[in-house]
Parts: C-alpha cells; structure tokens; sequence
C-alpha cells in the first residue's frame, strides 16, 4: 500500500514537474519571437525589461520545481551557514564564476548573433554563400557554446563531467542507431552546405517544386516559390535538383511568318532592330538575337529568338520580345498567319439554291 502511494507520488511529481519544464521552454519561445519581430524597432530599456522578466518567471519555475521535490532550501542555507565561513566564500566563488561564464556565454552568443546577422547584407559576389554559411554558423555556435557552459558550470561545482561525456558518446551511438533517417539529412545538409549544392537565395527546382530557398539547416530545407508557398525539405530527400542560380538564364520567343514572306530579310530586320531593346530592360545582358528557322509547319515558317538575361528574369523578358516582335512585324508589314478552316458546301445543296434562285 505505502508502495503504491509512493509510485503515486512519485509520478504525480513527474508530471507537474514535465508542465513546468513545458512552461520553461515556452516562456523561452515567446521570447525569443518578441524579441525577433521588435528588436530592431525596440528600445534597450524594453529589451532589458523582457530579459528581466523572462529571468524571473524561469528563477520562480525553478524554485517550483524544487517545491514539488520537497527541497528544503532553508535548509541548504543553513547547512552552508553553518559549515562556516571558508565553504560560505567557496560557495559564493563557484557561484560568481558561474555566473560569470553564464554571462561570457550569453556575451558571445551575442557578438555572434549580431555579427553573423550583418553578413551577406551587402552586395558582392559572394553575397549568397555567405548568408548560407552565416546562418549555419549562427546555428552551431549557439548549441556549442550552450553545451560547453553547461560542462564548465558542473565542473565548477565539482561535478566530474567526463563520464557525462561518455555518457553523451554512449546516448549518441543508441541514438543514431535509431535515428538514420535523422543522421541522413545531417550527413546530407553537411554536403548541400560546403560542396556548395545551393545556397539562401538560388532559384532551384526539387522534386518538381520550383522556388527560392530562403533557409537552409543542417536537417531541413524550405523553399518559396512564387505563390509564396513554402516547402520543408528533408536534406536526404534532396535529389534530382535544378539549380537555375549558377549561371544566367535565356529568354526564348518563337514566332511563324507566312510563306509568302521573305525569310532572310525578316531575320536582317529583326537583328537590327532588337537590340535596341536592350535600353529598356536592364536585365537583359547579350543583344537579342534571330537563331533562325526552327520548323517548316503547316501554316508557317516558324523562328526562333533568344536572349541573355540575369538570373530568372527570363519570364518578363520573353513577355517584351512577343511584344515588340509581334510591333516590328506589323510595321514592317510581314503577315502572321493563323489558322483558318474552310468550309466546302456539297454540290447537291448548291445546286438545289441555284433552282430556287431561277424559280
């Protein structure tokens, strides 16, 4: 019976204790998206207030927790009272150093935060690569610096942090066992990153989804295409990708002249006239030029023009060639044929009309 009670107890403590811990981590999230959203707009009396607070609610969810556990504090207290005054000054040394690493900790993920954040803003030729690598290092830093305070804090304490270690070594082997599809994408995001696959910026197309990767981590990437839908990718599930931001891009229009044109000067016209497109679209980056006839079809003699254009800017490019191709065909007078269908009357209805008209 006094068993039951206790497992009872025990799990009821559990639980609450899980709850606050669930508080914890939220009151972390709401920060850091205040934070996020505002802090260029935000003053520093406000950012300081918000740490504060978050300080206080995470200090009081602690001592909540060690209420729960029915952990006499008052107690502690006076057990290091008591002991004297060399283990009071040990305990405030170990505190003040703890502290003092948690601000180093917190002081560097901040430098790195805000110095990795400038990175890639101005435009050079290499603007992408390094917003890619400055978010993946953003990454990083913060959960290496995280785990190395946490050990220098135990250590501090007297608590021996390598079989901690081993410990983590041994977690990690049972882990990836069981997790290869999670090591995949690692491995994978690892390779996508420093074998320069893509980066944060370029226009790729994967798994039939075309848009621009706005965010790539050592796990997942996300992908936004032009409706402003976003797609979460795997890094494993990578494959079969189009990059269409490693080189510039080729506006093509293709047209028909009928037959009774004359092709050759059609094409001198055109070559000579294009280019002047140029001076209205700053996009375009080698003159439009006539590649030639592409297809005797039915109706029409069909061409071909191509042109140079920066990166994805095809679209609205091939829109203006229609434009002034179809304008420079009309002043020049050069027909272009559509389809048109005949229609035969049979002979027995005609005759019967020609009858009707005599009567």
């Amino acid at each position: 019976m006094f068993d039951n009670i206790l497992l009872t107890a025990v799990a009821l403590n559990s639980i609450f204790t899980a709850i606050i811990i669930l508080s914890m981590i939220g009151i972390l999230i709401v920060e850091h998206k205040l934070l996020k959203k505002n802090e260029e707009s935000l003053k520093k009396g406000i950012i300081i207030f918000i740490y504060l607070v978050t300080f206080i609610l995470l200090g009081l969810s602690v001592l909540g927790i060690l209420w729960i556990w029915d952990f006499d504090l008052n107690a502690y207290f006076l057990s290091i009272y008591d002991s004297g005054m060399i283990t009071i000054a040990e305990s405030i040394g170990k505190i003040v150093s703890s502290a003092i690493i948690i601000f180093i900790a917190m002081l560097i993920l901040r430098i790195s935060k805000i110095t990795l954040k400038r990175v890639g803003l101005k435009e050079s030729v290499n603007q992408r690569r390094k917003r890619t690598v400055a978010r993946v290092t953003r990454s990083i830093t913060k959960y290496v610096v995280g785990v190395a305070a946490f050990l220098i804090v135990l250590s501090v304490w007297g608590v021996n942090v390598a079989p901690a270690l081993a410990g983590l070594g041994i977690m990690g082997l049972v882990i990836g066992l069981g997790a290869q599809k999670f090591i995949n994408d690692l491995i994978s995001g690892f390779f996508i990153i420093f074998e320069h696959h893509f980066d944060v910026g370029d226009k790729i197309e994967v798994q039939g989804f075309k848009g621009e990767v706005i965010d790539i981590g050592l796990k997942t990437t996300k992908i936004r295409n032009w409706k402003n839908e976003i797609k979460i990718l795997s890094n494993g599930e990578i494959s079969n990708l189009i990059n269409y931001s490693k080189e510039f891009s080729v506006a093509v229009v293709e047209f028909g002249i009928a037959y009774s044109e004359d092709v050759q000067s059609t094409i001198d016209m055109l070559n000579r006239e294009l280019p002047s497109i140029r001076k209205d679209l700053y996009e375009i980056v080698e003159d439009p030029k006539v590649v030639g006839v592409i297809n005797l079809s039915s109706s029409s003699v069909d061409m071909r023009v191509v042109a140079k254009t920066l990166n994805e800017q095809h679209y609205g490019v091939e829109r203006e060639l229609r434009k002034r191709i179809k304008q420079l065909l009309d002043q020049e007078g050069i027909e272009i044929p559509f389809p048109q269908v005949v229609v035969h009357q049979p002979v027995k209805k005609v005759k019967k009309q020609a009858k009707s008209d005599i009567e």
